[in-house]
C-alpha cells in the first residue's frame, strides 16, 4: 500500500511564491524642462518664447531651469531693459502661476550688465534650491559665468558644497569645454575655466553630480558619459535656443528632462525637442 502524499503546509506554499516572485522597485519619475536663450525682446522672440513654453509644459512637469539670455536686455538697451525683463517674468509666470510649477533663471552674457535688473525680476546670479518631490535630497545649483568666467561667489559656492547626502544638477550660461564637444570655440570657456569649475567640486560629491546643463551655443549638444575624469555619473548638455536671435529653426527647441529615482539611485535623462 502506497503511503500518502504530503501536501506542503499553507506557510510552506506562501514561502515558496515569495522566493519565486520578483522584488519589485517602483521608479519615481520627476519630470522638468530646460530652455535656454529666448533672447525676449530681440525681433519676434518674445512670440515665438510664448509659444514655446507651452510646449515645454507636460503632464507631471515639476520644474523649469531658464538658462540665460532670457531677456535681450544688455545696458545699452536702455529703458527698453526692464520692459524686456518684465516680459519675460510676466510670460513665465501665465504659464506657470496657475500650474504651481516653480522655476530658476540663470544670468547670460546679455544680462550682465543689468544686473540689478536680473536680481530685481529674475533672483540671485547664483545659489541652489531643493528640486521639487525630492525631500531636499537633489539640489538645482545655478551658477554665474555670464562673462565666460566663473564668479568668485559661485567658485566658493561650489567648494562649500561638501555633503554627500545629496545630489546635484548644476545649470550655468557658458558650455564647459569638454573631450568631443561640437560647439563654436568663441561660445565655450577656456580649458582653463574648465578645470577651475571641476576642481571647485568638493571630491566627496562628485559621484553625486548626475547633470550639468550649459546653453549660449544656440545649439543642441549631450554627452552622457566621460565627461570629466572624477565624475562617473555625471551627464553634459547644451540646450539649443527659444528666440528669435541667432536661433536657426533646427535648434529652438528645449530639453524634456526627467529625474529618476530608483531603490535609492539617483539618475537624469533628457531629450532634445524641436519646437
Amino acid at each position: 500500500m502506497k503511503k500518502p502524499v504530503k501536501k506542503p503546509s499553507a506557510l510552506k506554499r506562501r514561502l515558496k511564491s515569495l522566493i519565486k516572485r520578483p522584488v519589485s522597485s517602483k521608479q519615481t519619475v520627476l519630470r522638468f524642462s530646460v530652455i535656454g536663450d529666448s533672447h525676449v525682446g530681440y525681433g519676434n522672440s518674445e512670440a515665438i518664447f510664448r509659444q514655446l513654453l507651452p510646449r515645454a509644459i507636460r503632464s507631471g512637469t515639476r520644474y523649469v531651469i531658464f538658462g540665460g539670455d532670457n531677456a535681450h536686455a544688455g545696458a545699452d538697451h536702455g529703458q527698453f531693459a526692464q520692459a524686456r525683463y518684465t516680459t519675460f517674468r510676466d510670460t513665465a509666470n501665465a504659464v506657470l502661476g496657475p500650474r504651481s510649477i516653480p522655476y530658476k533663471a540663470s544670468i547670460g552674457n546679455w544680462e550682465t550688465t543689468t544686473r540689478s535688473l536680473f536680481r530685481n525680476y529674475l533672483g540671485t546670479e547664483y545659489g541652489f534650491r531643493s528640486f521639487p518631490g525630492t525631500g531636499g535630497r537633489v539640489r538645482h545649483v545655478w551658477l554665474d559665468n555670464a562673462t565666460g568666467r566663473f564668479s568668485t561667489e559661485s567658485i566658493n559656492l561650489l567648494r562649500s558644497l561638501d555633503d554627500s547626502r545629496y545630489y546635484y544638477i548644476f545649470d550655468f550660461h557658458w558650455p564647459l569645454n569638454i573631450t568631443g564637444l561640437t560647439v563654436d570655440p568663441s561660445h565655450v570657456l577656456s580649458p582653463a575655466e574648465t578645470r577651475r569649475f571641476f576642481d571647485a567640486v568638493p571630491a566627496s560629491i562628485r559621484s553625486n553630480v548626475l547633470a550639468i546643463f550649459t546653453h549660449h551655443a544656440h545649439l543642441f549638444f549631450q554627452k552622457t558619459s566621460n565627461v570629466y575624469p572624477g565624475f562617473p555619473n555625471t551627464k553634459f548638455y547644451v540646450t539649443g535656443c527659444s528666440g528669435a536671435y541667432a536661433c536657426r529653426d533646427r535648434d529652438r527647441g528645449y530639453y524634456d528632462a526627467a529625474l529618476l529615482i530608483d531603490n535609492n539611485r539617483y539618475s537624469v535623462r533628457a531629450r532634445a525637442v524641436n519646437a
